[in-house]
């Protein structure tokens, strides 16, 4: 009996040992001021990405937060020295875009096939380049197509981009600017086969690249292939051939090889830039020589991987067509970034709370706005009585990366109040320079409202 008390007594020392430890553990686990977030499976749209219609639309969907608008020369300057800005921008809706806080991708053409014979540029222009170029009328259309390497038309095309530059490169309104200007739909090729000139070679390209770079200090450049350029200025790059297998498979080759410019018969005019998502946008629209049945039905699966392997942050003005839902919805859920919170943690001393966020993108690109980040104390009334700048730059925040960030709040009593008498709560903000509002969505279980994420 001696020896079977003995067991029992220890054995209810080892209970009473294994149970406190356990307890120790739950205690850990359950930290009072710990929270995590669910990823969101949601499919929504975002500032900077998504699909761009024609910003002359009437009506758009709700996700849309970028609009496309391309310029001719025609349209832009009708007199020499003369720049019709009213027209643009009421046709283009530039007012309200700007009161929505959506933001503008643009392009500036002066070549766009079409069913009649016409020019788009001026015929100011075109008289004083000595008529250079050639009319054309074959597959793609009617129009003309100007000498690109003729010296009148560089020097007028770079006092129409300064002009553009002062008119719309100062507010953040466009965000992106696709580097048209050469080619049919200024997409730096022509029939060539038709009689139409080549593209010039490398030094007189260059004469159309670097007013951009002074123009639009702000905004993302971006250019259809992969030129020196390009590389040398850190530019993105646009595939009008969205969701064609061969185009697509093409111009990635260009980009993760370089390669000679056929165009131009030019060898070595393209420099690999596998990487360059990583601090520019991977744009451009879907093609328009496969159905929309085969692109987001068909074939959906060959055009979300496509999408991916481009890094995609944004396609326009050819978009999805809504009439395919779950099409839609799948290209949109694959393009750009997918920001979110894994977990929140509060932290007090007698003097400040200190909040730790641990961050990850869960998307295919980084966010290419340096926005900043805050955090609001509300109270119960929903008043802002603190706010927070969080010590971060979005766009280092690649796709597979955690990042923490720590954020000192001096609400008093705040981390018991949130999180015992919830008279406080916590939101998470980042702010678009244009409005000065609050606008990004993070892709997390999470209630959001007038643009703010909560976060307790």
């Amino acid at each position: 009996m001696a020896k079977i008390g003995k067991w029992l007594l220890a054995g209810g020392v080892l209970l009473l040992v294994v149970a406190g430890i356990c307890t120790v553990m739950i205690r850990r686990q359950a930290h009072p001021g710990k929270k995590t977030y669910a990823k969101s499976e949601e499919v929504f749209g975002n500032p900077l990405m998504g699909y761009a219609p024609s910003a002359w639309h009437e009506e758009v969907a709700d996700d849309i937060r970028l609009l496309y608008m391309d310029i001719t020369w025609a349209e832009l300057e009708p007199e020499e020295g003369v720049y019709d800005w009213a027209s643009i921008e009421q046709e283009n809706q530039v007012e309200r875009w700007r009161q929505e806080g959506k933001h503008l991708i643009l392009r500036f053409v002066c070549d766009i096939p079409g069913e009649e014979r016409h020019m788009d540029i001026p015929d100011w222009l075109y008289e004083k380049t000595g008529e250079a170029g050639t009319w054309y009328d074959g597959e793609y259309g009617k129009g003309f197509a100007p000498d690109y390497n003729n010296e009148e038309l560089i020097a007028c095309h770079a006092k129409a981009v300064e002009a553009l530059g002062e008119h719309f490169g100062t507010d953040g309104l466009v965000a992106y600017v696709e580097l048209g200007s050469l080619g049919h739909w200024g997409e730096w090729h022509v029939n060539y086969e038709e009689g139409i000139q080549r593209m010039p070679k490398e030094k007189i390209r260059d004469q159309y690249v670097a007013p951009w770079i002074l123009a639009f200090p702000n905004a993302k450049l971006l250019m259809r292939r992969p030129f020196h350029a390009a590389d040398q200025y850190g530019m993105g790059l646009y595939n009008d051939m969205a969701g064609h297998a061969e185009a697509t498979e093409e111009w990635l080759q260009w980009i993760g090889e370089g390669g000679d410019y056929g165009q131009a018969e030019e060898e070595d005019a393209l420099s690999p830039m596998p990487d360059f998502w990583k601090t520019a946008p991977s744009g451009g629209e879907l093609t328009s020589s496969i159905s929309m049945e085969e692109l987001l039905q068909t074939n959906l699966d060959e055009t979300v991987q496509l999408i991916r392997d481009s890094h995609t942050t944004f396609l326009g003005p050819k978009i999805a067509d809504e009439a395919y839902p779950k099409g839609y919805g799948a290209v949109l859920g694959q393009m750009g970034y997918r920001i979110r919170i894994l977990e929140a943690a509060l932290g007090a001393n007698k003097e400040e709370t200190s909040l730790r966020l641990t961050w990850e993108n869960d998307g295919v690109a980084p966010f290419y706005g340096d926005w900043p980040v805050y955090v609001y104390v509300e109270n119960a009334d929903g008043e802002t009585i603190e706010k927070e700048p969080v010590t971060m730059q979005l766009p280092s925040l690649l796709p597979g990366v955690q990042m923490v960030t720590d954020t000192a709040l001096t609400t008093q009593d705040l981390q018991k109040s949130v999180l015992e008498s919830g008279t406080y709560q916590i939101w998470i903000g980042v702010e678009d320079p244009m409005t000065g509002q609050p606008a990004l969505r993070l892709a997390m279980d999470a209630e959001y409202a007038d643009g703010k994420n909560r976060l307790y």
